[in-house]
């Protein structure tokens, strides 16, 4: 291993960690990419990542990790797997961690701020008490848990709750907006949101820095009414306002929009050191649907 080459471990090499495994790649790190897919190895391969074909819920394929300095645990929930949330994000974690070598670094654990409850408006922080309602934020949580209480690892661990990622491919809503077809009206509350690429560079300061906390909330520290969310895809996108429909009270997104709180990056700002390339969520959207429309002309 050459001087200054470390290596690294991602399990769930998808919209965020793949953009880490690059990031630590160009900088001539070794990375270990795990999937459980042939011909997804093949593509990490070609990425110039090595990668190890296992799944967090099955031990036997667990059975060879590499020792590394770091370790990503950024792994999604594959609902076409039929398989419960907590068997991936909390049983799964529960694997890797045991077998995991104990000359194994720092592990950055990617939570999400669905730990939290409604918080009427106003801000939460890292001390603000978790009372998650949805089951992805009860999954987080039980893991966070577990990780803290594993004394292997809790010296050790740094947990990101990302707030809604957000970035290329990925913007909630855009192609109803485009389309002019209703979407369920959201209440009222904010929106707290983090750009992919930001999302991907704390993760690497979280590995870099020499003394971390363990614990960060990650968002751009702007948070939106949704409403207005939505109004500037409409007007990114050069298209006229977006047309909306009573939302089913029972819905993923009447859900989310019951919890109405603002999330702080006060602390992954002034002492991670993030600097989002993407401030605030107008400056997200005018280059990703900018280049978008670019593309498309």
């Amino acid at each position: 291993m050459s001087t200054g080459q470390s290596r690294r471990l991602i399990f769930g090499c998808g919209y965020v960690g793949l953009p880490v495994a690059n990031r630590w790649r160009e900088q001539g790190d070794e990375v270990f990419a795990v999937t459980r897919n042939a011909d997804r190895a093949a593509e990490l391969a070609n990425a110039g990542l090595r990668p190890i074909i296992a799944d967090v819920t099955d031990e036997n394929s667990l059975a060879d990790l590499p020792s590394v300095d770091t370790v990503l645990f950024a792994v999604g929930y594959d609902r076409s797997a039929g398989m419960p949330i907590e068997d991936v994000y909390v049983a799964g974690l529960a694997k890797v961690l045991d077998h995991l070598p104990t000359s194994c670094g720092r592990l950055i654990y990617v939570s999400s701020t669905g730990v939290y409850g409604d918080a009427g408006g106003q801000v939460v922080d890292e001390q603000t008490p978790c009372d998650p309602q949805r089951s992805g934020g009860k999954a987080c949580w039980a893991a966070e848990q577990l990780l803290r209480a594993d004394p292997r690892w809790q010296q050790k661990h740094v947990t990101l709750r990302l707030a809604g990622i957000y970035g290329p491919g990925r913007i909630p809503r855009a192609r109803e907006i485009a389309a002019q077809t209703p979407i369920p009206t959201p209440g009222p509350g904010a929106l707290n949101l983090i750009h992919v690429d930001d999302a991907a560079e704390t993760v690497v300061l979280a590995a870099a820095h020499p003394a971390p906390k363990s614990l960060y909330v990650v968002s751009d520290g702007h948070p939106v009414e949704r409403t207005e969310y939505y109004a500037q895809i409409a007007r990114s996108l050069g298209a006229p306002p977006p047309v909306y429909e009573t939302a089913d009270p029972n819905s993923p997104a009447a859900q989310r929009a019951a919890t109405n709180r603002r999330m702080s990056n006060q602390l992954v700002t002034e002492h991670l050191g993030l600097r989002p390339k993407y401030p605030n969520y107008k400056a997200g959207l005018a280059k990703i649907l900018g280049e978008k429309r670019k593309a498309e002309s």
